[in-house]
């Protein structure tokens, strides 16, 4: 395969998918990325799938004007509502995200499971057929109201979030999980806050590292890596900058862009 300097295209509903973007950059520092974080438009879990669609074609639209050469859907909504669509609209690589049901069902001790997500995720055709396959595990569901709005607003350590997460695990730890997979991009910046109140052995997973090493795979089968002695990582928010610029530890420069 022939390198390729083009810049890798990732975007999110918001700044969460800024989690799937470290996994990727971490694991591929010599590429170029474009991060778009939708925020005006966030939380997509609450939209239809219509919506979800039409937001998702917004968002790969004006990454391939950036002349991108693969696209991260880093977010969990898009990719269960809008991937296959994506898909067969364009002619470039898509990476998606789901939630990591596989390997939680697999390594469960107690086959009991618990899945924090987004009601767009969890009502999505892509995740009932996900779950079907795992029968012998019981998957105990929990949509994460309210968790998105609070990360985008920088409320990640706020007495809110405690209590809302405590609504949430609470019951999962009460059921007897063993593992709990974060089925939102956004919610591995919450890992902190809920490994205060899970107990030690319950492990938590999300699915970061496994869309890092496919977009490794992708460049490597299909489009090429970059040659360039020096890479960029530009960020661009359609709400204010400085929640984006705080959660990347202000190290970048975040770009405020209509879109």
């Amino acid at each position: 395969m022939d390198s390729n300097n083009q810049p890798i295209g990732i975007f999110d509903s918001g700044i969460g998918g800024t989690s799937i973007w470290k996994e990727i950059h971490q694991l591929l520092p010599n590429e170029t990325t474009i991060y778009l974080a939708d925020s005006k438009n966030a939380p997509y879990g609450q939209k239809s799938k219509e919506e979800i669609v039409a937001l998702s074609i917004k968002n790969t639209e004006l990454l391939l004007q950036m002349n991108c050469k693969l696209i991260v859907v880093a977010c969990n909504t898009a990719t269960t509502n809008a991937i296959d669509e994506l898909r067969a609209k364009y002619d470039i690589p898509f990476v998606g995200i789901e939630p990591a049901i596989k390997p939680a069902a697999s390594h469960s001790k107690t086959q009991i499971i618990g899945i924090l997500a987004t009601q767009g995720t969890l009502n999505s055709e892509l995740f009932s057929k996900t779950t079907k396959k795992f029968q012998e595990t019981k998957i105990i569901e929990q949509v994460g109201h309210g968790l998105v709005q609070l990360i985008e607003n920088g409320e990640i350590d706020s007495e809110k979030m405690t209590q809302l997460l405590h609504s949430y695990l609470n019951p999962m730890i009460a059921a007897n999980i063993d593992y709990l997979v974060l089925g939102c991009s956004h919610y591995p910046y919450l890992i902190p806050q809920i490994k205060k109140i899970l107990p030690e052995h319950i492990q938590i997973i999300d699915s970061g590292q496994a869309v890092a090493k496919q977009t490794q795979n992708i460049l490597r089968e299909k489009v090429g890596f970059s040659s360039a002695k020096k890479s960029e990582q530009l960020f661009y928010t359609n709400n204010d900058p400085k929640v984006l610029a705080k959660i990347l530890g202000n190290q970048y420069t975040v770009e405020q862009k209509n879109f």
